[in-house]
């Protein structure tokens, strides 16, 4: 799964690339966020219903479907990820696959290793320089040597969770492949929120994980949106849930404080092991 990416880019920045032709009124100003999480506000590209066109909005990562009783009653489910193998049988996933895909913008993802992977999930940090206790020992006001206390006995080393950071080899934003939905609050209010799509892994990220956020071609985020000459094809397009290619990927190292979500910043890219 795909539980945390990073954006870094500013609105004007994701206007142009993407070439959004509308922005949303609840689309502020957009900062760099190198520890996007779940339940994060992000701005994400839809069709518009109105003009055929990009449609810059903002919306609530984890979806609540529209069909919820409550805006909590999925909570306890992971709803920021989609299967590709479950879009077209999955209640949640479903309607919103066949009728509200959108386009979620980002400069890479965050993946923890899972076990029994190529690349072990935990390392062990370099360890610290040992004092010599017996060549540092306290003296008293004669210069002679007091006492030295017994040594403790050694801990054993305390491993770290490893954590990558992977993306495309091309600089620039790409686009994950998303889905959304809307769901009425008791005020009437909508609600908009989104799940990254996922599927199996590249031969690069197969080293860690079994699952990868589907990352789309830009000559496909038309045929993603539904957008075309005639006015906007709805038919999912099935074709477009493979890998993005291992070849135009990269996949370096991160900072493990990127697992808690109040870390944020460049140094959540260093890794240094």
């Amino acid at each position: 799964m795909c539980g945390r990416y990073y954006s870094l880019f500013d609105k004007q920045q994701v206007a142009e690339h993407f070439h959004v032709r509308r922005t949303a009124d609840n689309v502020g100003i957009i900062a760099p966020n190198w520890n996007v999480a779940p339940g994060d506000p992000q701005p994400v590209i839809r069709r518009s219903y109105d003009t055929n066109e990009r449609e810059l909005v903002m919306m609530r990562w984890g979806i609540v479907p529209w069909f919820a009783k409550t805006e909590d009653e999925f909570k306890a489910l992971s709803t920021i990820n989609a299967k590709s193998d479950k879009l077209t049988d999955s209640k949640m996933w479903r309607e919103p696959f066949a009728k509200r895909r959108c386009l979620v913008p980002a400069s890479g993802l965050y993946e923890w290793p899972k076990p029994g992977h190529a690349i072990s999930p935990t390392y062990i940090p370099e360890s610290e320089p040992v004092i010599d206790e017996a060549l540092a020992g306290p003296g008293n006001l004669f210069g002679t040597q007091l006492p030295i206390k017994p040594a403790k006995k050694g801990r054993a080393p305390k491993l770290i969770k490893r954590v990558f950071a992977i993306t495309t080899v091309e600089p620039g934003p790409f686009a994950f492949a998303g889905i959304w939905d809307s769901w009425k609050r008791p005020d009437g209010t909508p609600l908009e929120t989104f799940a990254l799509v996922t599927t199996e892994p590249n031969e690069l990220v197969a080293q860690i994980h079994d699952r990868l956020a589907l990352i789309l071609h830009p000559k496909d985020y038309d045929r993603w949106l539904g957008i075309d000459d005639k006015g906007g094809d709805l038919r999912p397009p099935l074709d477009l849930l493979h890998p993005y290619d291992a070849a135009k990927m990269k996949m370096t190292p991160a900072n493990p404080a990127v697992g808690n979500w109040r870390n944020n910043g460049p140094e959540m890219l260093d890794g240094r092991e």
